[in-house]
C-alpha cells in the first residue's frame, strides 16, 4: 500500500487581521474563520486523494482565544487520518500579536472530506513529527464517534419537514 507522510499534506496560510475582519466584539468574525478552515483544510485532503474531495463535516471547532486587530492568524492544516473514502484533516490556527511577537493557540478543529470516486485506494498516513503522531493516534476513536453521530443525524433528518413554512 502506498504511503505519504503527514508533512507532505501540510498546508499553511497567513492572514493579517484588519478592521474589515472584525465583528461587533472587535474580534475576528467566526464565519470568516470557518471559511479559512474549509479553504485551508481542503488542500491536505486533495494532496492525499489527488482527485475531487468534498467537505463532509467540520467537527470539534474549538475557539480557544480570540484574534484581534493587529494580530496575524497562521492556519496550519494536515491529514490526521484516512479511511476507505474519507480523509480527516486537523487544523490549528496560531495567533501572533504583531506588536509584541507573542504567539498563542487560537483554534483547533477537525474536518472530514470524502472522495467522490468509489473505487479508490487512499494512501496510508505516516506521522513524522511528535505532534502529528499525537493527533493521528486519536483518529480511530474520532472516526467511530463520527460514524455514531452520522447515524443519529440520519435519524434526526427523517423528522425534518421539507414543506414550505408558509403552507402550514
Amino acid at each position: 500500500m502506498e504511503s505519504i507522510t503527514v508533512s507532505q499534506t501540510l498546508s499553511v496560510s497567513n492572514h493579517r487581521i484588519f478592521s474589515s475582519d472584525l465583528n461587533e466584539h472587535n474580534t475576528v468574525f467566526g464565519g470568516k474563520i470557518l471559511a479559512t478552515i474549509d479553504d485551508n483544510s481542503s488542500i491536505p485532503a486533495a494532496r492525499v486523494a489527488r482527485i475531487e474531495t468534498v467537505t463532509a463535516s467540520v467537527d470539534q471547532v474549538n475557539f480557544i482565544l480570540p484574534f484581534r486587530l493587529q494580530d496575524s492568524m497562521c492556519t496550519e492544516s494536515y491529514v490526521s487520518g484516512v479511511g476507505h473514502r474519507s480523509i480527516e484533516v486537523f487544523t490549528k490556527i496560531i495567533g501572533e500579536h504583531l506588536n509584541t511577537g507573542e504567539r498563542f493557540l487560537g483554534l483547533t478543529c477537525f474536518s472530514s472530506f470524502v472522495v467522490t470516486e468509489h473505487d479508490i485506494v487512499l494512501p496510508q498516513i505516516v506521522p513524522d513529527k511528535p505532534e502529528y503522531d499525537f493527533v493521528c493516534q486519536g483518529y480511530a476513536a474520532r472516526q467511530e464517534a463520527r460514524m455514531e453521530r452520522l447515524k443519529r443525524q440520519e435519524a434526526f433528518n427523517q423528522n425534518i419537514s421539507l414543506e414550505f413554512p408558509w403552507n402550514q
